[in-house]
């Protein structure tokens, strides 16, 4: 059987999108599975035991007519394969045309109103509630194709080179790490760069043996810059410095991650790594820390959660503000004291 899962972005949704991949290799190991991915998030998955191949796609530069003969290309591989199941996990209008065009012999996808995606699938699968967290709406698409739904699997094997490499680059030995992922997509997503500086000041004054690594993007680097100042000499500034595959074994080798609503955010979760999760104007239960849910943190003001990436409130970010320091470090003491 040959399979074609189409979730092209973003990396929080690819990550809890990884389940159905695992399930499905496990169900018929003899399946060839193939995933349709921004071009960005590719080293994420590249040599994925699981994978048979990647297209890429290119979101950028749809004005080019590169970028059109780059589709036809892949639409025309993808066609040579002639999928038996085309799964779109996206479901947008966008990800939804592809599925059909790819002319699988099954089309499935999310029933998801927003762009009408679901006019092009063979069978549309409802969310079962409007709080089911994303990877259990995923989910809901294998019990659709009679494959079986368990939590038996590894979400992210092992890179024994990367995590060897990683140890090489930097000096990691010998320290206990908590990771900090202070930046998001969103401005409003975002705990304010001053409570984590105090949040990281206090946790390190609490234990000497404590170092902090800063992950995050390009656009990160400035809170990198802000935070490292926190506690000099014991806060490593990545920003913007790891690959994807780097940034994954970051937070494998760490003891406790801190973080806004972000992707790495479910990667911690999908390797079962002690988190704190920040929450503002988003739902938990539906994109929060997935089985690890106790750990997000949310102020309930009467506007949370808005779903929208700019605050409207009269009090710019209450939402995040009212999640004060105290309680940061006092669930951070608990889980490193476990």
């Amino acid at each position: 059987m040959k399979i074609l899962i189409v979730k092209p972005s973003s990396l929080g949704d690819v990550v809890q999108a990884l389940p159905v991949l695992r399930l499905l290799k496990k169900h018929d190991p003899t399946s060839q599975v193939y995933w349709w991915l921004a071009a960005e998030l590719t080293p994420l998955l590249e040599n994925d035991p699981d994978l048979a191949g990647l297209f890429q796609f290119y979101r950028r530069g749809w004005r080019s007519p590169l970028y059109w003969l780059r589709l036809a290309q892949t639409l025309r591989q993808m066609r040579k394969l002639s999928f038996d199941w085309v799964i779109d996990l996206q479901s947008l209008a966008r990800s939804a045309a592809i599925s059909w065009l790819t002319r699988g012999s099954l089309t499935i996808g999310l029933d998801d109103p927003r762009e009408g995606a679901e006019a092009f699938y063979d069978i549309a699968v409802p969310r079962p509630s409007y709080l089911t967290h994303a990877a259990d709406w995923y989910l809901e698409v294998l019990r659709a194709l009679k494959v079986p739904v368990n939590q038996d699997f590894t979400w992210f094997p092992a890179r024994p080179k990367i995590a060897a490499d990683l140890r090489h680059k930097w000096a990691v030995e010998n320290s206990r790490w908590i990771v900090i992922h202070p930046g998001a997509r969103w401005a409003n997503k975002r705990w304010p760069i001053e409570y984590y500086a105090e949040t990281v000041a206090r946790l390190g004054q609490s234990n000497p043996g404590l170092r902090f690594a800063i992950l995050g993007g390009g656009s990160d680097m400035e809170l990198g810059k802000i935070l490292a100042q926190s506690l000099l000499g014991r806060c490593l500034n990545l920003t913007g410095q790891t690959s994807l595959p780097e940034m994954i074994e970051w937070i494998r080798l760490a003891d406790l991650m801190i973080t806004n609503d972000t992707g790495p955010m479910h990667v911690a979760a999908a390797m079962q790594k002690p988190l704190i999760a920040l929450f503002g104007p988003t739902e938990p239960h539906r994109t929060g820390p997935y089985h690890q849910l106790e750990n997000a943190l949310q102020h309930p003001l009467p506007c949370v959660p808005c779903m929208k990436p700019q605050c409207s409130n009269d009090q710019p970010l209450a939402c995040l503000r009212k999640i004060t320091p105290d309680a940061v470090v006092a669930a951070a003491l608990q889980k490193l004291s476990v």
